[in-house]
């Protein structure tokens, strides 16, 4: 639907739109409820104690009058959880004998099709989140659809997803037979293989095709390097001047690689010249595969040539690719920083687009509005339940989606087909009201919960971090990405930024530091009387070399050996390894002197 039609959200559910999202959700919660509750993670963790007495009591009661039954009890004594209840039972899969007797129905009937793990951007080890298969006409189908889209003028998909895993599960019988194998992976490249049948053991034949719509063959996604990877696939939309969509899943990534296209121009339009593939690391093994692929194109090359690499003009990419029409990427929350530079890039006339509000644990939303990065209709295929970020954090201040206030903020709590039970998400939304047509609520993403920095008896927000180094943009020049680190080379400590900066920095760079406190004291009140107390002294600023943060995605992204894709750089580094890694390509350092 386009954007103009797309109506606003509306602030209170009429009557009709209150029982219509009601009954949706406790339909859906009543078949999560039946479907999961024999589990073995139901039937063995502490945690249900209270519940599994419940459904002791029931019995065989009467189908209908079981179903509200269940819905009671749910609310009544299933409790939050978290990951330490999870855990245990996850990490049975990774026994070095995986028996299926002791993983079948561990969370929801079956057996896993893959092993999900999140990028330990908020915690200092991965998760891991088993992923079923499940009925056809879900939102995951959705999101698939929209990555790869029909275009009704012949136009091309650049769609950079890794097929890559970082180990493989084989569950045997008792006999010592394997019974499935399925890959331990990101969600991105899981939920791709999962939509469109691609089992592991189909990885030799799908290594030799191309994808319709598709600029890149299957053979890039088995790239496991970062950079090579990136590459490999602008190398191939270079050579194709019908692209009209690039789907990146972040809009970092989709940076990234028009920086390494930026670096490696001339090398890109000898190759598309020539038909020669460039010698980048780690590309051996599907060279076989790439290469019958990558025809000599003289005229294309001449073309490009004529172009230049114009990366100082707005929408240099438009010239690139005349058809291009939308780039798909996660910007919101602390990744819009990477929009003006995106925009940049691509200019007025192409549409910057997300794929949806996602986590390794459940796909939470799809887009509203093509045109809003960061306004999200929620799913229908789990349940969401809704944490006051004002009150208790007890399942008792749970409010249904029916329930919940417009302007309000409270945590997402998620109750899933994949077995996850009022499961803590940490991901603070704010309301933006609901859907006039169906009542589904509409999200905005606002930031993680308790992933903040205590400074000086200051406990400072993700969002409050990053809306204080935003509002001094104009002061500083855009940022690209930022991290914050405790500066303590003086004291008392301060709250050290790490930025990149797009360009050249302003000549009133020297004020941003101030700028930066002025916007910390007025969103939070306590910082202002630390700083008056002398307990936290005034923000820094350290400019970084351009491309640090990209370094280390990749080197994170290479380290953790999943695929690439899916590596966030953290709004706190506490990590010290990191700090100095960081720390040694400061360039600058903007109002020390002031």
């Amino acid at each position: 639907m386009p954007s103009s039609r797309i109506p606003e959200p509306v602030p209170v559910l009429t009557p009709e739109l209150f029982d219509r999202l009601k009954e949706r959700t406790e339909g859906t919660l009543a078949n999560l409820i039946k479907t999961n509750k024999n589990t073995r993670y139901v039937c063995e963790s502490p945690v249900f104690n209270e519940f599994r007495s419940v459904l002791d009591a029931l019995g065989n009661t009467d189908d209908e009058v079981q179903g509200g039954m269940l819905l009671e009890s749910y609310r009544t004594s299933i409790p939050l959880t978290n990951y330490d209840s999870y855990e245990p039972f996850v990490n049975k899969f990774f026994e070095r004998n995986c028996r299926e007797c002791d993983v079948k129905d561990m969370f929801s009937p079956g057996l896993p099709y893959f092993m999900a793990v999140s990028s330990a951007t908020s915690s200092k080890n991965a998760k891991f989140f088993a992923k079923y298969r499940h009925a056809p006409g879900t939102s995951y189908e959705n999101v698939d659809k929209n990555a790869n889209p029909v275009s009704d003028s012949g136009g091309k998909n650049c769609i950079v997803y890794s097929l890559n895993y970082r180990q493989l599960i084989d569950v045997r019988d008792d006999e010592g037979a394997t019974v499935k194998k399925f890959p331990v992976t990101l969600m991105s490249s899981g939920s791709i293989r999962m939509q469109n049948g691609i089992d592991v053991e189909k990885d030799p034949w799908m290594i030799k095709l191309t994808a319709p719509r598709a600029t890149s063959p299957v053979a890039v996604s088995f790239i496991r390097k970062y950079r090579s990877f990136l590459l490999m696939h602008v190398l191939f939309a270079l050579a194709d001047p019908q692209l009209e969509t690039f789907n990146t899943l972040f809009g970092t990534v989709f940076v990234d690689m028009i920086c390494y296209m930026e670096e490696e121009w001339d090398m890109l339009l000898d190759s598309i010249e020539t038909g020669v593939l460039p010698n980048w690391e780690g590309i051996d093994h599907v060279l076989e595969y790439l290469e019958p692929k990558f025809p000599p194109r003289p005229e294309r090359a001449a073309d490009l040539r004529a172009i230049g690499k114009a990366t100082v003009q707005p929408g240099w990419l438009k010239r690139v690719w005349p058809m291009l029409k939308v780039v798909i990427g996660i910007a919101s929350g602390v990744f819009s920083a990477v929009i003006p530079k995106m925009k940049h890039y691509l200019g007025p006339d192409v549409l910057m687009q997300s794929l949806g509000f996602t986590a390794s644990e459940t796909y939470i939303g799809t887009v509203y509005n093509p045109t809003n990065l960061n306004l999200f209709k929620v799913a229908c295929d789990d349940v969401i339940e809704y944490l006051d970020v004002l009150k208790e954090e007890t399942a008792s201040s749970l409010v249904p989606a029916y329930e919940i206030k417009a302007g309000s903020r409270y945590e997402i709590v998620i109750t899933t087909r994949d077995g996850m039970w009022r499961y803590r998400l940490g991901d603070i939304i704010e309301v933006a009201g609901f859907d006039p047509n169906d009542g589904s609520p509409i999200l905005r993403y606002v930031e993680r919960r308790n992933v903040a920095i205590r400074l000086g008896g200051a406990m400072t927000s993700e969002k409050q971090l990053a809306d204080a180094i935003f509002a001094a943009q104009d002061t500083l020049g855009p940022i690209v990405e930022f991290t914050v680190v405790v500066d303590d080379r003086t004291m008392p400590p301060s709250f050290g930024y790490l930025v990149e900066v797009q360009g050249e920095l302003r000549a009133s760079a020297d004020q941003a530091p101030a700028q930066v406190e002025l916007d910390l004291c007025r969103s939070n009140p306590n910082i202002k009387r630390s700083l008056e107390l002398q307990t936290i002294g005034s923000p820094t600023i350290r400019v970084l070399r351009p491309g640090t943060f990209r370094d280390y995605r990749r080197l994170k992204i290479e380290a953790s050996n999943t695929g690439s894709g899916q590596m966030k750089v953290p709004v706190v580094i506490w990590d010290q390894t990191v700090q100095e890694w960081m720390l040694q390509r400061v360039e600058r350092e903007v109002g020390a002197s002031v």
